[in-house]
């Protein structure tokens, strides 16, 4: 029997029993901000061994390898050796892909981990509980350990739903100790991503992110292998304000960006309400090191601009299709039409789960529902969008995004024989119109199997619940939630 997901009713019944005695934790807590005493120890990861998918339906994502009804895949090391019929791996441990779709990892390109633990308390019907309130409120009143145990409860379901990179849209690093929480979340979960360091929630709109630590998490975390890589999550940038999540003057921009820059950093930045992107391609801002999130309001114009200056665009579907009308559209068409580079993102995980067969769905959907074939759109794009593109958004494509001989293998098996995909017609028909999380059977990243038949290989399903609840339950208790 598989585990069940880690889901909010899990984390509901926890918080039942464990509410009632978090206020006597807070010293405890205090203390592991700085100590890391409450997290919960780093699993030990498989080891990157030598092994061949045998007879799997492999989409490469990789037109000079192009695709194979009947093919292998074989790595070794971490690396894809080779890809093809009946490929020769005398010794290799064999998987056998019989059933399944063998393709590259999802490369999901924006998400707020950090909020994932105030699922139990964020409503669809509630103003009062929507998800800026929440988590504006509780925010200010999480430790070091709170951040890396919703972390690693992200990323669990991130692995279990066939996500292998990630960008850790991380704003609400509220102590160097927060930073380091989180990035060692990432390291144990043995997941691939970017980390986005951003100001913490409430800080004064006209006091610049830590520097100073920012250089310092550059210098202490990132690697030469590729698996951890860093850029920054601006505030919005303008004259108008945004209480909830705050709101720069240029100059402030351009300190931050400036900084950032001279690192040799990339910068994340959302753009709901009004479009600042003139007002960033005026003031020398706009850039090819610069990811926008929700494209709901650009114009012709301004996606010239973006389009000569090399700037990216992330979408998140699935919370933006819950915008009322006058917050835009889904601009996927009109970006893709003006050649402006576009990706796909979870966003957050409170009142809606991690699924990037749904995200490629719902924007395809959207699409037909308001162009039709006016621009054109397959189902094979929406599958790129969710892999390479999502690889060349975040500057990994030489490394992953395809199943390319030399790449490093971040690859997914996901059932075909399930009932909801069996018989299978078009495999990329199928993932986007029928598939979801649980036909992923397998996930490997950089050549470690670290979730496969339903089951995480290293990480603990219930200590990262039980961690998650007791994290909630104290912030609650912190914040005098009702």
């Amino acid at each position: 029997m598989h585990p069940k997901p880690i889901d909010r009713r899990a984390i509901l019944a926890g918080a039942a029993s464990i509410g009632a005695s978090a206020l006597m934790h807070d010293q405890a807590d205090a203390q592991s901000a700085t100590t890391g005493q409450g997290a919960a120890p780093a699993a030990t990861l498989p080891a990157r061994g030598e092994f061949v998918v045998r007879a799997a339906h492999v989409l490469s994502m990789d037109p000079k390898v192009g695709d194979l009804p009947t093919g292998d895949v074989h790595v070794r090391d971490g690396a894809i050796v080779a890809i093809g019929a009946n490929v020769n791996a005398a010794g290799a441990d064999v998987i056998d892909g019989r059933g399944m779709i063998c393709m590259p990892g999802f490369v999901e390109t924006h998400w707020h981990h950090w909020t994932s633990l105030f699922r139990p308390v964020i409503s669809n019907d509630d103003k009062a509980r929507g998800y800026f309130p929440v988590t504006s409120r509780l925010g200010p009143h999480m430790m070091a350990d709170d951040s890396y145990n919703s972390v690693q409860l992200g990323l669990a379901e991130a692995l279990s739903a066939g996500v292998t990179t990630t960008h850790n849209w991380a704003h609400n690093v509220r102590s160097p100790a927060h930073a380091d929480a989180e990035l060692r979340a990432m390291s144990d979960t043995g997941i691939r991503g970017r980390f986005a360091y951003g100001s913490p929630q409430g800080a004064p709109n006209d006091q610049p992110m830590d520097l100073a630590d920012l250089a310092r998490v550059k210098r202490d975390w990132i690697k030469n292998d590729g698996m951890l890589t860093l850029g920054i999550s601006s505030r919005n940038v303008g004259d108008g304000t945004n209480p909830l999540r705050g709101n720069i003057s240029i100059e402030m921009a351009k300190k931050e960006w400036g900084a950032a820059r001279e690192l040799g950093l990339t910068i994340t930045m959302h753009t709901s309400g009004a479009s600042p992107i003139k007002l960033l391609n005026d003031t020398g801002l706009l850039g090819p090191d610069l990811q926008l999130v929700h494209p709901l309001l650009t114009t012709a114009e301004e996606r010239a601009m973006m389009k000569e200056k090399g700037t990216r665009y992330t979408t998140s579907p699935v919370g933006e299709s819950q915008r009322p009308a006058s917050a835009g559209v889904i601009q996927l068409g009109e970006l893709l039409e003006a050649g402006v580079p576009v990706s796909l993102s979870i966003d957050h995980t409170t009142n809606y789960n991690c699924d990037c067969f749904g995200c490629m769905r719902m924007a395809y959907s959207l699409h037909k529902h308001r162009l039709g074939n006016k621009i054109p759109l397959t189902s094979r794009r929406m599958v790129e969008l969710a892999t390479v593109d999502g690889a060349r958004d975040l500057g990994v494509a030489d490394r992953v995004g395809s199943l390319t001989p030399g790449k490093r293998a971040d690859l997914i098996l996901v059932r075909t024989t399930d009932v909801n995909m069996t018989p299978m017609g078009d495999p990329y028909d199928a993932l986007v119109s029928l598939a979801q999380p649980s036909n992923v059977d397998t996930t490997i990243v950089d050549g470690r199997i670290l979730y496969r038949s339903g089951r995480h290989t290293a990480l603990d399903h219930k200590q990262i619940v039980a961690n998650a609840t007791k994290s909630f339950a104290d912030i609650r208790a912190r914040a005098k939630w009702p």
